[in-house]
């Protein structure tokens, strides 16, 4: 499965990474270097390293756990190869276009720099929830699931106040904008997964 092969890539350059300062500077998301030396490859590759164990293991159990349904899904309705590359622009496109609003906002800032996979993660999140928005999701602190799409109301909300109020270090401009690609992409190419969200919460509500 890709997401097994992601997560396998992910874990180990992020351990490599871990103790090669160098290579840990290569990978990173630097917007001004990117501006100034046209090291465009850093959109991608922020997605490859971690700030630490915590970081990489939170991103890829995410990962683990969203990802396979979502992949599953993509081959049954397009067909396994066909699938396969879908699902690999959604974590790749997740990985840019999170990125993006970052680079826009920082690219004469020789100081900021960002590394992780959240943006992706987030766009396969999200894909999951249209997909299957009434889907239990439960947090550490809270002893029930709560609806998929419940919580992601609840995360782009959250995302969005931190993102322009929060100073602690998280990237919440790449869990915004990397969920939001996750939904906008999954329903571009198919549409009829939007019917089956409206209908699946439109039963929930009524019943």
């Amino acid at each position: 499965m890709i997401t097994y092969i992601i997560i396998a890539i992910t874990a180990i350059i992020s351990f490599l990474a871990f103790s090669n300062r160098s290579l840990f500077d290569k990978l990173l998301f630097d917007p001004y270097r990117i501006n100034h030396l046209r090291q465009y490859y850093r959109f991608f590759t922020h997605g490859l390293v971690h700030a630490d164990w915590m970081h990489l293991g939170i991103n890829m159990f995410v990962l683990l756990s969203f990802g396979g349904m979502v992949e599953d899904v993509f081959m049954q309705i397009f067909g396994t190869g066909k699938g396969l590359y879908f699902y690999v622009l959604l974590y790749i496109g997740g990985l840019l276009l999170s990125a993006t609003p970052s680079f826009g906002k920082h690219k004469n800032n020789a100081w900021y720099t960002a590394v992780g996979a959240s943006g992706a993660v987030s766009a396969v999140v999200f894909a999951s929830i249209l997909i299957s928005p009434l889907s239990g999701i439960r947090f550490i602190f809270i002893p029930f699931d709560i609806p998929a799409f419940i919580f992601g109301i609840l995360y782009l909300g959250y995302s969005a106040y931190m993102s322009r109020k929060g100073h602690d270090n998280i990237g919440h401009d790449a869990h915004f904008y990397g969920a939001l690609y996750g939904l906008l992409y999954t329903i571009l190419i198919k549409p009829a997964l939007l019917t089956g969200f409206i209908n699946q919460i439109s039963s929930y509500i009524i019943n």
